[in-house]
């Protein structure tokens, strides 16, 4: 990869287009007889080197230069000469911010359940002279050490820490990678965990035991109603045992609010005829009613 590029970025448009002038007068001066083969041949390899000579990197590169293969400092951004033969461009470092997805594949959590995470993490050479003679292909060993980073953090939590504590994992996992890549001269500001596959039968457990906790929760919750609604029966009867007339209106209430209706039955207790005279009561509305019609 790196000497695809390097070749890719042995010439340039200026690089070329000077190659191209210095080409065309030597044919030029070879054409008229000026100069001979002998003279046309090194000014042919001359041009070359002249060409070769110049660079340009990008407003975001670096050029790492090695003079005899010695590390003699970082060119760029913008246009650039080194000495031919002597030197050479061995990398353009991007320091631009960065991208890389990884992911754990079928690894344990802490209580032994297979997941599969997916992950990406957001980096950036502040240092690419650390970048260029600490490690070898830097771009390669960041998502290496990700990968690596992200089924270490996976096996010390178990699988509802996982679920539910996302940012905290990937905040703890993002300051891990920036120790290990510090000295390479690159940082990794943020790591985001994508998403957290678990097996469908675990899916399915899951499933039904969330759809029990919630019908549990219905059932105390209909409990508790069911308890208010007594205490304030029993608050209500407090008030009535003292006041028949409050009883008997009430009453009378009750059965005009239920048969108020045409059409409509309302069966009472036996007991509640004689306490509230609702049978009374009862033949008076169907009094009524039969007029009515």
């Amino acid at each position: 990869m790196l000497n695809k590029s390097r070749n890719l970025r042995f010439f340039n448009p200026i690089s070329t287009t000077l190659l191209i002038i210095m080409l065309a007068l030597i044919g030029l001066l070879f054409y008229l007889g000026i100069i001979n083969i002998v003279v046309s041949i090194p000014g042919a390899a001359f041009a070359l080197l002249i060409a070769s000579s110049i660079h340009i990197a990008d407003q975001w590169e670096k050029a790492v230069v090695l003079r005899m293969g010695k590390f003699t400092g970082l060119r760029g951004p913008g246009l650039f000469v080194i000495i031919p033969i002597i030197d050479r461009v061995d990398n353009f470092i991007d320091q631009r911010i960065r991208v890389t997805d990884f992911k754990a594949e079928e690894t344990l959590t802490k209580d032994t359940v297979p997941v599969n995470v997916d992950a990406i993490v957001y980096w950036t050479v502040w240092d690419a002279e650390k970048a260029a003679l600490e490690v070898q292909e830097y771009i390669r060993a960041v998502g290496y050490i990700a990968q690596t980073g992200l089924r270490e953090i996976i096996g010390k939590h178990d699988l509802a820490d996982l679920l539910q504590n996302r940012e905290k994992i990937a905040e703890a996992m993002q300051i891990t990678l920036d120790e290990h890549t510090n000295p390479w001269g690159i940082t990794c500001q943020t790591v985001g965990i994508k998403d957290v596959i678990i097996p469908k039968t675990l899916a399915d457990a899951m499933s039904k035991q969330a759809q029990a906790e919630r019908e549990r929760q219905a059932r105390v919750i209909l409990g508790t109603a069911e308890t208010e609604i007594a205490e304030k029966f029993e608050e209500a009867s407090r008030k009535y045992i003292n006041n028949p007339v409050a009883l008997q209106l009430r009453g009378m209430n009750m059965l005009f609010e239920g048969l108020k209706e045409k059409g409509s039955m309302v069966i009472v207790p036996s007991s509640a005829l004689d306490s509230m005279n609702l049978g009374a009561m009862g033949g008076l509305v169907s009094l009524a009613k039969s007029n009515e019609q």
